[in-house]
């Protein structure tokens, strides 16, 4: 499994209202009802910003898209598609500020700390007393 983490900026002249109406009633949609598309990603997450203070990060930044796929052949296989050129692209250029768009494919994660534990697992909540990752073989979705 991989993951797109995608960084977004609004475009100039839009509000981050705008800008969350129309990834989340526009977009996202456009992905999910385009079957060519959809059929490569096995989840896509929207992470608008969650307040517009700094206690939400970078004031400039207003959301993060988290796509999954089972690998990197399939995210090629999702940005060759015939519909991504015609829909997604001329879409983004609609609300997303393209010049700062930064974006970040991983594999599976180093699991560190992995919900709450419990004095019967070996510790006091969040901590691997094993002094492994934490990984208790719970990567992956369900999110």
């Amino acid at each position: 499994m991989v993951k797109m983490f995608a960084i977004l900026r609004r475009k100039p002249g839009l509000t981050h209202e705008e800008f969350v109406d129309h990834w989340r009633d526009h977009h996202g949609p456009l992905i999910r009802d385009t079957p060519a598309l959809a059929r490569h990603i096995v989840r896509y997450e929207q992470h608008a910003r969650h307040r517009p203070d700094g206690l939400s990060g970078n004031e400039d930044i207003d959301g993060v898209a988290v796509q999954w796929f089972e690998s990197i052949d399939e995210f090629a296989g999702f940005i060759a598609e015939p519909a991504y050129p015609e829909l997604v692209a001329p879409d983004e250029q609609r609300f997303i500020d393209m010049s700062r768009i930064e974006f970040l494919i991983t594999e599976e994660p180093n699991v560190v700390i992995d919900g709450p534990r419990t004095p019967a697992e070996g510790g006091p909540a969040g901590v691997d007393s094993t002094g492994g990752s934490g990984d208790r073989g719970g990567a992956g979705g369900g999110a």
